[in-house]
Formats: structure tokens, sequence, C-alpha cells
């Protein structure tokens, strides 16, 4: 049964990764016509509408007691704190750039995780985190030379530490369905994200071109719904630092993806980079004994 769930964590480790590539893409995207807290806000309250919709459908029960609360605090770290901060960071810097200062987020998990008590610090974590961000710094040589708006870079690293936080939280309170999990998460979000949209006066409107709606489209059913809900089930079977690896595996391919649709260049570099990430989380995630 151990090993079941260990392949069907690693699984879904790989994929969500994968298709979070996208996400970081699909924020610039929408940056370039909604205002960032009023996107982030949007974009959860139609994932919030999905899931929902899904539960009903799936015939899942709300959660209530400690779980609605670790719902809830998962919801305002993970994507209420954590977004407005990346929203705002995307408005001017490339998305594989930010996704690539993203990579901090293993070494802020498994830093906060230590003084926590929730986990050991442990050698082959900190090797596989040093040499992904090595891998990361390679891959990211060239763009790192551009001019980043202070605000927009500690911005983005503060969004790491809130993502780091929130997968650390999250594994201290009662298992919760994915769907339901996220659906209370991604709702909490939606209201502090529209709340604080409203606050500093950003317009509130739709978008009117169709690329926006395609990014949207991404964010909501796949970026949001679907990879989220795949980390939910990764959490469950692995620490929280383990499963923050995901961070340094998305940038390779959000540079990709940018590079094809948002002319984000991409160097040399990229062979070597990619294959010292790949190494980073073989030996600190995945490697045999490493669970």
């Amino acid at each position: 049964m151990r090993a079941s769930g260990e392949r069907s964590a690693l699984g879904a480790f790989l994929v969500a990764s994968v298709l979070a590539g996208g996400n970081a893409v699909g924020v610039r995207f929408s940056n370039r016509e909604l205002s960032p807290l009023w996107g982030a806000g949007f974009r959860f309250a139609l994932a919030t509408a999905l899931l929902t919709a899904l539960m009903a459908a799936l015939r899942l029960a709300p959660p209530s007691g400690r779980a609605l609360m670790g719902a809830v605090l998962y919801g305002a770290l993970n994507f209420g704190a954590a977004f407005a901060l990346v929203y705002y960071g995307f408005v001017d810097v490339h998305a594989g750039l930010g996704q690539t200062l993203l990579a901090v987020v293993p070494l802020a998990t498994l830093l906060l995780a230590v003084l926590q008590r929730q986990e050991r610090l442990r050698a082959g974590a900190i090797l596989g985190a040093v040499l992904a961000l090595v891998g990361i710094a390679v891959l990211s040589r060239a763009p790192l030379r551009e001019a980043i708006p202070l605000l927009s870079l500690l911005a983005l690293l503060a969004g790491a530490l809130c993502f780091a936080q929130a997968a650390i939280v999250v594994r201290r309170f009662p298992a919760v369905h994915p769907v339901t999990m996220n659906a209370v998460a991604m709702g909490t979000a939606a209201v502090l994200l529209v709340a604080g949209s409203l606050l500093v006066g950003e317009p509130i409107e739709l978008p009117e071109h169709a690329f926006t709606w395609v990014a949207l489209a991404y964010l909501v059913v796949v970026g949001s719904v679907l990879v989220f809900s795949l980390y939910i089930v990764v959490l469950r079977h692995w620490s929280a630092s383990r499963m923050s690896y995901t961070f340094v595996l998305v940038p390779v391919v959000t540079v990709l993806l940018s590079a094809w649709l948002d002319d984000e260049p991409v160097r040399a570099s990229l062979l070597l980079g990619g294959s010292l990430v790949v190494a980073g989380v073989y030996v600190g995630a995945l490697r045999p004994g490493r669970a």
C-alpha cells in the first residue's frame, strides 16, 4: 500500500510540475489586460465555481471543524497572499525569470519546516536544493543581467515564503479531499483578493481580448483546479520540503513556453542548467530511500 501511494505521489508530482509550467506565462498574459489583484481574484472565483460543481457531482461534503480551518488558512496563504505577491511581481518580470526566482521555495520550505520542528535537517535535501538552484542560475544566467524592479523582486521572494509556509501549514490539519480542499481554499483567496482589489482602487472589468480569455481558461482549469488538486495528493504522501521541489522543475517548462509565446530569450545554458535541475530534484526528492 505504501509503495502504491509513493508511485501515485510521484506521478502526481511530475504531472503537476509540467502543467504548472504554463501558469506564469498565463499570469503574464492576464496582467496585460487585468489589474493584478483583480486578475488573480477573478481566476480563483472561476476556479471555485468549477470546483464547487465538481463537489456536487462527486457528492463531497464540505469540511468542518479543524479541517475547515486548515483549508481556509491554506487558501489565505497559498492562494491569497502568495498569488497577490506573484501577480504583482509578474507585471514587470518575464515568466521564466520570475518562476526562476520562485525556485527558492524548496530551501525556504526546508528551513521553515525545520524551525517549526516538522522536519529534520538532512544533508541530501540541502545538496539537492543547492544543485537545483545552481542549475536554475545557469539556466537563467543571461536574463538575470536585465534590470529587475526591486519591488517586483521582493514581491516574488515574499510569495515564495508564502508558498513554503502554506505547504507546512496544510500538513498540520486533517486530510480533506483535494477537490474540497481547493474549493474552500480558492474561495477564501478569491474573497481576499477581490476585497484587496477594491481597497486599492483597481478597475473591475472583464477581459476584452481573446488571448486573455485563453490564458484565464488555462489558469482556471489546468493551472488551478488540476495542478493544485495534484499538489494536495502529493502532500498527503510526501513531506512539505520534498513536494516543494516542483518549484525547481517548473521553471524549465516555463522558460520554454515563455520563449515560444512571450519572446523571452533562451540561451545555450538551457541544457546545462536543466541537467543540474534534474540532478538536484533527484538527489533531494526522488532518489530511492528518500521518502
